[in-house]
């Protein structure tokens, strides 16, 4: 187990815009260190000491990058204490309209790199104790709304799967993982909206005050999911 004198470590996938900036954020004023990984460079983190930030390149459909990063992190800081899987992309076809290609490259990114980036993050997260994953699932994961985010929803249906696979493999090590499922959310994904709308959104800061909440407590407290509306529904 690491000493509990210096900071904690988590890679940030997405890390350089809307809810993995926020959560990024969120962390730097509260004592962590980071790893974000971007598929770009970027400058969001300009401002915070230089030696509690670690930029790295991360693209989902690449494997090579997820080695790259996971090699890289551990180099600058010699640890890593929590995995966020924050990366992804959105589909609007329906499931009978969605192409193999565009089914692939949906779960290439939204599933299957989390699940092969915790994998190679593993080790570390059981030399750090008491080690973290967040899965940033969605209420998409939860219930299906509408035909044209049915092929999304089955991907967040997989990934909320993933999550409770990390959280029973975990349990022998005391890493916990918690899937975080919003709803919509005031990103650049939210740009379209009227303005009446977007200002009830659940705001980004939200999500990353409950993402460090869950980071922080202790590994006697296993949360499995997090469900959070801008708006009441029939279930949340």
């Amino acid at each position: 187990m690491q000493s509990p004198s210096t900071p904690r470590v988590a890679l940030i996938s997405g890390a350089s815009r809307g809810i993995g900036l926020a959560i990024a954020r969120e962390l730097l004023a509260n004592g962590w260190s980071i790893s974000a990984g971007t598929r770009s460079p970027t400058d969001a983190f300009d401002g915070f000491p230089a030696e509690r930030v670690h930029r790295a390149r991360f693209d989902a459909e690449d494997a090579a990058s997820e080695d790259a990063w996971i090699a890289d992190a551990m180099a600058r800081y010699g640890r890593i204490d929590a995995l966020i899987h924050n990366a992804g992309i959105l589909s609007k076809s329906s499931v009978v309209e969605a192409t193999d290609d565009e089914f692939d490259r949906l779960f290439a990114v939204n599933v299957k790199s989390p699940m092969r980036l915790t994998r190679k993050a593993w080790p570390h997260l059981i030399a750090a104790g008491a080690g973290k994953v967040l899965v940033m699932a969605s209420l998409a994961g939860k219930r299906v709304r509408a035909p044209e985010g049915t092929l999304y929803a089955m991907s967040k249906f997989a990934a909320l799967a993933l999550a409770h696979g990390i959280r029973h493999c975990g349990d022998p090590h005391q890493i916990r993982c918690t899937a975080i499922c919003p709803g919509f959310v005031a990103t650049d994904m939210a740009d379209g909206v009227p303005a009446e709308i977007k200002t009830r959104l659940t705001q980004p800061e939200d999500i990353a005050r409950m993402a460090r909440l869950v980071l922080e407590l202790p590994p006697s407290a296993s949360v499995a999911e997090i469900p959070v509306s801008w708006q009441v529904e029939s279930e949340y």
